[in-house]
């Protein structure tokens, strides 16, 4: 098992996520992210299905310089009737110069007849063609058998011979897919292990997540005899995803001891799955596994009173594994062990500091009946903090005067916001307008300008998401409004929260915390 590969397909399956939009520059950044982690084989696209990846696999030859991983070019066997040698999209797998060579063939009677009509005889000798003409080529060949556990279902004998002629022919590896996604960890456990005993091939796992189960079952592909797993990262891919690659790989390294990657690899996982995440412009999942932001966030009372004692108490694994690490989470659940733990991580021993914890949990719970929620806004509760902490606060980096908001609209034109902000900065009384789409916009602008002089290093700062809920519905227009702010500095991001009647003023006091824990977070002095 120590060489069980593990096969990325996220430039090419996980590409056909709904709404995600990969460029080739997109395509080559995420490839080096994932020779960075270690993953043995990377799966480009489709050379000559589409100008895209022809273009990826061109720009590979000079541009990607893998340092661990292989490349790998997918395609499909050749049509019905034809000849390997003479398909131009086989020929196209060729002229890729990728060292591996995914095909995808049909397992499936169904598939077979319906889909490419033809005969199940044409089909195996369209695997068994295509096969040996890309081994006699040179090419390490893989082959993904489409639809294999539904075709296992209807006809075991045919879905075990596509097995069979792929491996006669040259084939290294047969990955046995869950297409559709709806297996179960004892069906794929079953089939997977027949697969195996009966034709002797080095067989490998494809799932689907539809019914959720797309981590177990590889996990349970692995305990039956597969030894090549493939999956996506982040769990990109159609319709529900495919396997999370790093949860199947952190459960077999970390669970069970398997070493799919070099050591200390394992390490870069969720700095790598959130800078791939920022190039395919899909959010982060907070809660996924091992890498998510919150898969080691303790937010009860009870739990900190524990973890303060053991921290494996509350947590399946140690998050530095993975490059991760633990958050608490303070909220009105919370209890003194959480403010304490809190204030570690910030660099405050409060061991000792009895009456200061009790002032801050008072304080907290106060705040969260108003409607604030300090879980989602680590970045205000520190502000809170260190202002208890830090009796002479370094960080009173402007004086607020006044700030207002006018909105204009003409006729059928878009409304446009003024804002003017009065603040004092750098021991100067400074008023600064700024315009936006919008009145949360212009008091960005506006705020922004008027701080400029005193702090240019706010010029790094951006918002990025802006989310309002109304806690109290029942009151209508004049409910009590939060908004979440999150800032980022190019590098990481934070939010910060506000609480008001009015949607402006809790956007104000998000606003100003944001700025201001900006600029402490870069250890800019009080000027």
């Amino acid at each position: 098992m120590s060489d069980l590969h593990v096969y990325d397909t996220t430039l090419r399956d996980g590409a056909q996520q709904e709404g995600l939009n990969l460029s080739v520059s997109d395509k080559l950044a995420i490839a080096l992210h994932l020779d960075e982690l270690g993953v043995g084989f990377i799966e480009g696209g489709w050379p000559g299905a589409n100008p895209k990846d022809t273009e990826f696999f061109a720009r590979a030859q000079t541009e990607l310089h893998l340092r661990n991983a292989t490349l790998a070019a997918f395609g499909a066997t050749r049509r019905a009737g034809g000849n390997a040698a003479d398909d131009p999209l086989v020929r196209a797998l060729i002229d890729s110069r990728a060292p591996v060579v995914t095909i995808v063939a049909k397992s499936h009677v169904r598939h077979v007849e319906s889909a490419l009509r033809t005969t199940l005889k044409e089909n195996l000798a369209m695997v068994r063609d295509t096969v040996s003409f890309l081994h006699g080529e040179g090419r390490r060949v893989f082959l993904d058998a489409e639809h294999f556990f539904d075709g296992y279902a209807a006809d075991r004998a045919y879905a075990l011979e596509v097995v069979r002629a792929a491996m006669e022919s040259g084939a290294e590896v047969v990955a046995l897919c869950d297409t559709n996604g709806g297996m179960l960890p004892d069906q794929i456990a079953d089939v997977v292990a027949d697969a195996v005993s009966t034709t002797s091939a080095r067989v490998g796992i494809h799932c689907h997540n539809d019914t959720g189960c797309a981590v177990a079952n590889s996990m349970a592909a692995v305990d039956a005899g597969a030894t090549h797993v493939q999956g996506t990262i982040n769990g990109y891919g159609e319709r529900t995803g495919n396997a999370d690659l790093l949860t199947v790989v952190s459960n077999l390294q970390i669970k069970r001891g398997l070493p799919l990657l070099e050591t200390g690899r394992l390490r870069e996982a969720t700095r790598i799955a959130h800078s791939i995440a920022e190039i395919t412009n899909v959010p982060p999942y907070s809660r996924q596994p091992y890498v998510g932001a919150s898969a080691f966030a303790h937010k009860a009372g009870l739990h900190a009173s524990a973890i303060k004692v053991d921290p494996d108490l509350y947590q399946h694994t140690d998050p530095q594994h993975v490059g991760n690490d633990m958050r608490m989470l303070v909220s009105d659940m919370a209890g003194r062990a959480s403010i304490e733990l809190k204030g570690r991580e910030l660099g405050y021993d409060l061991s000792d500091e009895n009456e200061l914890l009790v002032r801050v949990l008072a304080k907290v719970k106060a705040l969260e009946l108003r409607g604030y929620t300090f879980d989602a806004a680590d970045a205000s509760f520190e502000l809170l903090l260190r202002r208890e902490v830090e009796e002479d606060a370094t960080f009173d980096f402007f004086e607020v005067e006044s700030w207002r908001v006018i909105t204009d609209a003409r006729g059928d034109e878009d409304a446009l916001s003024e804002a003017t902000v009065k603040v004092v900065a750098g021991g100067e009384r400074v008023v600064a307008t700024g315009e936006g789409n919008g009145p949360v916009n212009a008091l960005d602008h506006a705020l922004r300008r008027a701080l400029a002089p005193a702090y240019p290093e706010l010029d790094k700062l951006e918002l990025i998401d802006f989310r309002v809920r109304i806690l109290d519905a029942a009151h209508g227009t004049d409910a009590v409004t939060r908004v979440l702010i999150e800032t980022s500095d190019g590098s990481t991001s934070w939010e910060t929260i506000g609480v008001a009647g009015n949607i402006i003023e809790a956007s104000w006091q998000a606003l100003v915390d944001g700025v201001t824990y900006g600029l402490v977070r870069a250890g800019v002095p009080v000027r």
